[in-house]
């Protein structure tokens, strides 16, 4: 385009010396002159303008030229204000927000299978490349330290005592004893048992045997003992004020209290801690739960029927379509970003402007100069060219007025 602009020039003065020489020989030259005088004048003016924008013509100092360059930081602070100003004002933000419907849009991204096929491809990706940098001796030492550490902190007593204490919270324990008794009463009442029984008290009693009343007797005592357990069992069943219920509970509410605030109780349970703690088989064996589960995980994950992505892609195509069918939760997530959108914009829209004349302000100057002159650079041209028309219009109408008038 550069080369079209200066053709046009040198043709413009080409014509220009043709039509002075022989302007004498037929008025019309005169016409031609001067149309191709005022072309070469708009020529000149507008690459001067042109050339004005980006660099010094000729290389000549002139004032007001290089006007890019010179005005570098001018044009990165107007340029992050109009960005700060036309397109992160808050309220047009928000009104685009509006319009955009964010839950919305994500609820019918999330509800298409091929989107969520492709969520759970990245999480797996994302976990892939999680465990591989898992798989580092130096962050197994960290976990492991961390975890020994950890479970070092930990009152076993006391949180033993806390356990049971939520386990036998509204008479749990009492049900724990009725599945006791009910499998007492079931072993006691089975046949083998029972013979067995009667042949433990039948070797007792040997005085009986030598009159061969031992097995009878055994037989008798056992029959006593299962008697006397079913009618326990069926008192206790029926009683809940039993005092040997009364005395289990007791005794457990008893047992719960020592844990959570007996010295003793506390000490011993600190001890068989460090013990097992101190153990290097524990330490083996987190090493090597460790490294089981991350091989898992590592094989599931690359294998293409992998189920924890596809139950990824399921629970991301299931919450679209929960969302798509649920307005409220809709419109309740589209009001918090709303509400949380203008401190965002606040906080940020500075920031942005700060970083584009930061930005501007760092780049070199003939690297800006280049690169604004190769993207607007061919348009400017046409200034040019149209300036060498334009002017030869303008000249060959002048020419033309001022013999109308002199005639």
């Amino acid at each position: 385009m550069k080369r079209v602009a200066l053709a046009l020039l040198l043709l413009a003065a080409a014509t220009y010396a043709v039509a002075t020489l022989n302007e004498g020989t037929h008025p019309a030259w005169g016409y031609v002159a001067a149309f191709a005088e005022a072309a070469m004048v708009g020529a000149i003016a507008d690459w001067f303008a042109v050339v004005a924008l980006f660099r010094h013509p000729l290389g000549l100092p002139i004032p007001h030229t290089a006007i890019i360059p010179a005005n570098k930081s001018r044009i990165g602070g107007n340029l992050g204000q109009f960005i700060v100003t036309h397109f992160l004002e808050t309220e047009r933000v928000l009104a685009r927000l509006r319009e955009f419907d964010p839950a919305g849009r994500l609820a019918a991204w999330l509800g298409e299978p091929r989107h969520a096929e492709q969520v759970g491809r990245h999480l797996s990706a994302a976990a892939r490349y999680g465990l591989d940098a898992f798989d580092d001796e130096r962050v197994q030492h960290f976990i492991r330290s961390t975890v020994v550490a950890r479970l070092d902190q930990v009152d076993v007593s006391r949180l033993g005592g806390q356990l049971l204490d939520i386990l036998t919270a509204r008479g749990r324990h009492q049900a724990l004893l009725d599945e006791v008794l009910r499998q007492i009463a079931a072993l006691i009442q089975d046949e083998a048992v029972q013979r067995k029984i009667a042949d433990v008290i039948a070797r007792e009693v040997r005085y009986l045997r030598y009159l061969g009343l031992d097995n009878l007797a055994g037989q008798l005592a056992t029959s006593k003992i299962v008697a006397g357990l079913g009618r326990i069992i069926g008192e206790m069943g029926e009683d809940a004020g039993h005092p040997l219920r009364q005395r289990f509970d007791a005794f457990v509410h008893g047992f719960v209290e020592r844990l959570k605030d007996d010295p003793e109780y506390r000490l011993k349970g600190e001890t068989i801690k460090r013990e097992v703690l101190s153990h290097p088989a524990l330490a083996g064996y987190l090493h090597e739960l460790w490294r089981e589960l991350l091989a898992w995980l590592h094989d599931d994950l690359g294998r293409d029927d992998s189920s924890i992505r596809q139950r990824l892609a399921q629970t991301a195509r299931t919450l679209g379509e929960k969302l798509a069918a649920d307005a409220a939760m809709r419109q309740w997530i589209n009001d918090q970003i709303l509400a949380a959108a203008p401190a965002w914009i606040e906080r940020y829209r500075h920031d942005i402007r700060d970083y584009i004349v930061a930005r501007v302000e760092e780049w070199d100057t003939q690297e800006l100069t280049v690169e604004l002159e190769r993207n607007i650079g061919r348009d400017l041209q046409y200034i040019r060219i149209n300036g060498t028309l334009v002017g030869g219009l303008i000249g060959l109408l002048i020419h033309a007025l001022t013999q109308a008038l002199l005639r």
